[in-house]
């Protein structure tokens, strides 16, 4: 299958490329960006006139609750949404049921995913067998079966001893760790602890709950050296300290989740059960400091942190409401809305949700790495096509993910996707107008 794009803005932030062209794509890879060669004939030509031609987005942090979550979402509800929303590429967190501890659940899971044919799916194993903080997993066989790192995803470690054990074994093969930063004793609570969650009765999980964590952790990476990903700041305590330990040059990078971006705890309003999200929503300062750091790059990006979460589960009071949120088909308009409200350029707000989630990702997707979360000649061709111009209503029930929660519903955000391609294969197209 030969394609053509033709008459895009053709945005790549890794090479810095951001001109009007064209591109060609043959077998699945891009054969030419720019000028294409008169004797290129394809079988479909897109016209991407006011459109941004860009790299698929790549998203750290998506759950698609397949195995024991079906009733949430399935792999095919969630896949869609993932290219309705520009996404080629994601990471799952191994907390699914069956947790991803076993190389056959993983093996099982790529299967599903690949013959979809839509986007890449890249698994965390469990870092601990059943997540339970106690005997570590068999990382070789896990990242044989095609994991890139291993997490705990919402379960703690509470025994730092093993969680020194597993950094240790991490850092000794060059695999990378997946952690929240949450003190499990302090960090128990469903709303930020503050002003409102006194009022609204809610209990309080402090923003030192993140900077214990942190300090635990950065002390237990100077001593395994072991690289560590830090899941989802909450805090402007928190960005302060990881800008102090990559300034020391400790091994970590981090993501911040849409939600904690954009909203703060006032937000939760009537005690809103759709604002019930992981970690809480914190005061105005924390959401100021996040944005920055996510501009200047003490944060490395940005995540959708995607939860479909079911009608039964949702319509509960708050405190008992299960946390999450459905994002994959928000992420590209929150990332565009987030960097004009910082004047950032279109390179630099994509590169949140394509280049630097790549370096996060390193050396764990081989053959990929080089080509994923940019446009290169030679490279897998995953694009994103959008409207930068267009602007749409979020409408739950026009969502694609079986989740059908967000905390955006009503809201109006810039950025319409228009057509999504994995290794050059059309997956995902919207009518233009």
């Amino acid at each position: 299958m030969k394609v053509l794009i033709k008459n895009g803005r053709v945005v790549d932030p890794a090479s810095g490329r951001d001109e009007r062209g064209d591109i060609a794509i043959a077998a699945g890879r891009i054969v030419a960006i720019g000028r294409v060669a008169a004797d290129f004939t394809p079988n479909r030509t897109l016209d991407a006139s006011g459109l941004v031609v860009a790299p698929g987005l790549v998203d750290l942090a998506a759950r698609l609750r397949e195995p024991g979550h079906e009733h949430e979402g399935m792999l095919e509800s969630e896949m869609a949404a993932a290219m309705a929303g520009g996404v080629t590429s994601l990471v799952c967190p191994p907390d699914t049921d069956p947790p991803l501890d076993e190389p056959g659940l993983v093996e099982m899971l790529k299967f599903r995913a690949r013959n979809l044919n839509q986007a890449r799916l890249y698994p965390l194993g469990a870092l601990t067998r059943e997540l339970k903080g106690e005997a570590l997993t068999e990382m070789a066989e896990l990242t044989e079966a095609g994991c890139v790192g291993f997490s705990q995803a919402e379960a703690a470690v509470r025994d730092t001893l093993v969680l020194q054990r597993a950094l240790a074994y991490a850092s000794t093969f060059g695999y990378a760790v997946w952690l929240r930063p949450n003190d499990p004793w302090l960090g128990n609570g469903v709303a930020a602890k503050g002003p409102l969650a006194t009022r609204m009765g809610l209990s309080g999980v402090p923003a030192i709950a993140e900077t214990i964590a942190l300090a635990t952790l950065f002390e237990l990476v100077r001593d395994t050296k072991a690289r560590v990903h830090l899941c989802r700041l909450s805090s402007a305590a928190g960005v302060a300290l990881v800008r102090a330990a990559k300034a020391e040059g400790l091994p970590v990078s981090c993501d911040v989740s849409v939600n904690n971006l954009h909203l703060i705890d006032v937000d939760i309003g009537y005690f809103n059960a759709a604002m019930r999200v992981t970690p809480p929503l914190r005061q105005q300062r924390d959401r100021d400091a996040l944005r920055a750091g996510l501009a200047d790059g003490t944060i490395d990006a940005l995540v959708s942190d995607h939860t479909p979460v079911d009608e039964d589960a949702k319509n509960l009071p708050f405190a008992e409401a299960e946390p999450g949120a459905t994002g994959l088909e928000l992420l590209l308009s929150l990332a565009l809305k987030w960097g004009a409200d910082s004047g950032l350029s279109l390179a630099q707000t994509l590169a949140t949700v394509t280049q630097r989630p790549v370096a996060v990702l390193g050396e764990s997707l081989g053959s990929l790495g080089s080509s994923t979360g940019r446009l290169v000649e030679g490279g897998v061709a995953d694009l994103c096509l959008f409207d930068p111009a267009a602007h749409w209503t979020v409408t739950p029930a026009a969502l694609r993910s079986q989740g059908k929660h967000t905390p955006f519903a009503g809201y109006e955000l810039p950025g319409r996707v228009i057509a999504t391609l994995v290794g050059g294969h059309v997956a995902y197209e919207a009518q233009r107008g």
